[in-house]
């Protein structure tokens, strides 16, 4: 039997777009004669559709979407995975499905049971989980088809009562499917192929995975489909960040070896990169915008920012705007205009001393025997942002913000000033990472300056100020981040590694007075395990420590 594995790009809500895409792949599947072919959990409607899946205009169109697709169905089946209704009045009305489609019709339908509720998931909120799990019959093989999470029953982290692939195993499948909507984080990959290799040692059976490609504004979705033997050897490894279909062989109660186009030695700063690259490019193709504006000040953020989005969407649809203070220096604007040099992107050059003075001048009555602050510091930057966003409204661009996540960590940004924009490039990578993602970005040739990553950070809003003024050395920043953050450590704990306690209790202090910001900051791009946004909830009025 030879299945064909479909990694397709979905557009939520773009219904003509989807079905197309989904019906123009089961044609090439039938020209190299597949008997099957599987596309990912919910790539009928897209995934995540929200608060869509309570539209009754959505659910009917995914309807009308398994309807057309069933009737391309012939001498070729299909797995795909769709909204359900729910006929019962108990529960919610839709399920998380898996649609088995043979002879232009629906034979067979497996709902998902376990409903992942934790990070950037909120299936309790859509779907009722399935109590019932059956295999179906293809071909003379018995399959256990499965969606995403029910696969995870065992996963430590989680604390799901029942276990779909216990009742599944009653049935002695043959094979696994698994289709699923698995996002990225840089270190997901291995748990993932770790889960699948214990079901199938489980189940002495080989398995497909089927996963989405694309991103969805913070959600990037990598594909890297799998089909694993029954030794749990990777047989198959479809592409990663890119659309892909490959036809694996099933034989002999096990899946033939085939030249495959398994990749390995990915680095965590080459996946990142990869993963930025696309989540900025199906941020502008699927909102339909098509250039962008930031502020460069050359520095190393707004340098990577810059030089992501000229590979993302082309440098021709970049424009960069410099914007020196009387605090920048020389060698600041210099390194913003080799960038833009090297990038070929467009630029302005806007200086602000002006602007910001008369701020100055008509707050000066209210400022009056106030000594300069940080407020004065804020003006700048908000100056900048006043202006980025001016140029967007009247050239109809998209503001990128250009934050990292040690500064949104711990509130080192101006809200409506540096942290203006429509979406956060790199608001999930730490500045350390940053670094790394810059010396990545000039692997082949030099794009971001030299000075830029060599020189000490600043955000150059007083005389000779450096990031180190006010926060700890970024090392040591972002390690004990890391542990408050996507190790969810307490302080105490964090202080137990080795770090000192009044410099964890500073952090700490620093990350949760700044919730307020990040509150108000635009989507990031969640590259990590844990990502500010959806995927971390805390309360913004609250009074708790770590």
């Amino acid at each position: 039997m030879k299945i064909a594995l479909a990694q397709l790009n979905y557009h939520i809500g773009n219904f003509e777009k989807n079905n197309s895409a989904i019906i123009h792949t089961i044609t090439r599947a039938k020209e190299q004669q597949a008997d099957l072919i599987i596309f990912a959990e919910l790539a009928i409607g897209g995934y995540p559709a929200k608060d869509l899946l309570r539209n009754a205009v959505f659910i009917q169109n995914c309807a009308d979407a398994i309807e057309l697709i069933a009737s391309h169905c012939h001498d070729i089946a299909c797995i795909i995975g769709a909204p359900i209704r729910n006929t019962d009045p108990e529960g919610k009305s839709l399920y998380n499905g898996a649609v088995f489609i043979q002879d232009g019709k629906v034979s067979h339908i497996s709902k998902k049971g376990l409903l992942p509720d934790y990070d950037v998931f909120d299936e309790y909120r859509y779907f009722e989980p399935s109590r019932n799990f059956n295999c179906f019959k293809f071909k003379g093989e018995t399959i256990a088809l499965t969606v995403c999470e029910d696969l995870w029953d065992d996963d430590s982290s989680n604390s799901y009562v029942g276990d779909p692939m216990e009742e599944l195993l009653r049935e002695n499948p043959s094979l696994i499917v698994n289709i699923a909507a698995s996002p990225f984080s840089y270190t997901h990959f291995e748990n993932r192929l770790t889960v699948l290799r214990k079901q199938v040692a489980r189940a002495n059976c080989p398995l497909l995975y089927v996963n989405q490609v694309g991103a969805h504004m913070d959600i990037i979705f990598d594909g890297r489909s799998l089909a694993l033997n029954k030794s749990g050897e990777i047989v198959r490894e479809l592409g990663k960040f890119e659309e892909d279909l490959q036809v694996v062989t099933f034989e002999n109660g096990d899946l033939a070896s085939a030249n495959s186009s398994i990749t390995s030695g990915h680095t965590e700063i080459a996946l990142i990169h990869e993963a930025l690259i696309l989540g900025l490019r199906d941020y502008f193709l699927k909102s339909g915008f098509k250039k962008a504006t930031l502020g460069l000040s050359g520095g190393l953020d707004s340098a990577v920012v810059a030089a992501l989005a000229c590979e993302a969407i082309g440098a021709e649809n970049v424009l960069a705007i410099l914007m020196p203070s009387v605090y920048s220096s020389d060698h600041s604007l210099k390194d913003a205009l080799d960038l833009v040099k090297n990038t070929g992107c467009q630029h302005h050059i806007i200086p602000i001393k002006d602007v910001a003075q008369a701020f100055e001048g008509t707050l000066s009555k209210v400022f009056e025997g106030l000594q300069p602050d940080t407020t004065e510091e804020n003006i700048q930057a908000r100056t900048r942002g006043t202006l980025l966003m001016a140029i967007s409204n009247k050239l109809g661009h998209i503001v990128l913000n250009t934050s990292n996540k040690s500064e949104a960590a711990v509130g080192y940004g101006t809200l409506y000033g540096d942290m203006a924009g429509s979406i956060s490039v790199i608001g999930d990578v730490y500045k350390t990472q940053a670094y790394d993602l810059a010396k990545y970005i000039n692997r082949e040739r030099e794009i971001i300056p030299q000075n830029t990553i060599v020189k000490p950070p600043s955000a150059e809003l007083r005389p000779d100020q450096k990031d180190s003024d006010s926060l700890p050395p970024y090392d040591i920043l972002d390690a004990v981040l890391f542990q408050l953050i996507e190790l969810e450590k307490s302080g105490s704990e964090v202080v137990k590694t080795g770090f000192d306690e009044a410099l964890v209790l500073r952090i700490s202090k620093l990350v949760n007075n700044a919730e307020f910001k990040r509150f108000q900051a635009p989507p990031i791009l969640r590259v990590s395990p844990k990502a500010f946004g959806s995927g971390r909830s805390m309360p913004l009025v609250a009074k708790y420590s770590f």
